[in-house]
């Protein structure tokens, strides 16, 4: 019985609300929504207040995300780098095309080696 009433207590007192502003909406509707906007930026100022108190220093004292920002930064530094070096060789590239009397030589790439395997297990034959 005691929830009921609660409700019943909540839902009077929104509808007064209700009436009460559509009667100061009806008498004075500049005053109404000069009322309205000061409202508007205290409810703003108050929780721009709270965001910086609370979550804005939350955020920034993690070590991974100072971390990550670092890495983002030197990534950045990095490619940007590798970018401007990019196209100073896409010119360099044109250049050599425009030479059709050079043949290109395919080498092999550095970066592959030859694995040995089991050499030594295999049987030894008798060659003639």
């Amino acid at each position: 019985m005691g929830r009921n009433a609660f409700t019943l207590i909540v839902y009077a007192m929104i509808g007064l609300a209700v009436v009460g502003l559509l009667f100061s909406l009806l008498n004075d509707a500049a005053g109404f929504f000069g009322n309205m906007l000061i409202s508007l930026g205290i409810g703003l100022a108050i929780c721009a207040v709270v965001y910086l108190l609370f979550f804005r220093n939350r955020t920034t004292t993690s070590s991974d995300t100072r971390k990550y920002k670092q890495a983002v930064k030197q990534s950045k530094a990095k490619y940007k780098q590798n970018y401007q070096n990019a196209s100073t060789s896409t010119v360099n590239q044109q250049r050599k095309q425009t030479n059709p009397l050079k043949k290109k030589s395919h080498k092999r790439p550095r970066h592959l080696r030859v694995i040995d395997g089991n050499k030594s297990k295999r049987k030894k034959r008798v060659s003639n």
